[in-house]
């Protein structure tokens, strides 16, 4: 099923349940999408794909991360909670993302098939990852430790 109807299906079981936290993030969800769907309009797009779609949940998770750690340092922990808790429902609607031993031996892989040496060939290298892996791949995580691994 596409990730929009899983999201409208989320959206009506949280209603049923009156769950008014899950229902306002879902609604959140489904505001950013309709804004993304008119703003893909003059492109001739009436609906943008389910990659568009996850790209735009990574983007509203990476700004809730950044407000939990504003939050923090303002000693705002009651928001920093209510942002961990939308970051949580996002995280639902995303696939499964590589990480630990996986990414690293992914890594390592995309290394030996570009023959990347230094950190200069960072960009075939990720190039390579983003081909074979796609949505599992959160590319600030993977950047990083192509990073590490090319030294």
């Amino acid at each position: 099923m596409p990730l929009r109807h899983d999201l409208t299906a989320a959206v009506k079981a949280a209603m049923l349940a009156r769950d008014t936290e899950r229902t306002s993030t879902l609604r959140m969800i489904q505001a950013k999408l309709k804004d993304s769907d008119i703003a893909a309009r003059p492109k001739g797009i009436t609906a943008i794909p389910d990659a568009e779609i996850i790209a735009m949940l990574r983007s509203m998770i990476k700004s809730r991360r950044d407000a939990v750690v504003l939050y923090r340092q303002g000693k705002r922990e009651e928001l920093a909670a209510k942002e961990e808790a939308e970051i949580a429902v996002i995280e639902e609607f995303l696939p499964k993302t590589l990480g630990g031993e996986a990414l690293a031996a992914a890594i390592r892989e995309a290394i030996a098939e570009t023959g990347a040496t230094s950190a200069k060939e960072m960009g075939k290298v990720i190039g390579a990852l983003k081909a074979k892996h796609g949505a599992a791949l959160d590319m600030s995580v993977a950047s990083a430790a192509v990073k590490a691994a090319l030294g």
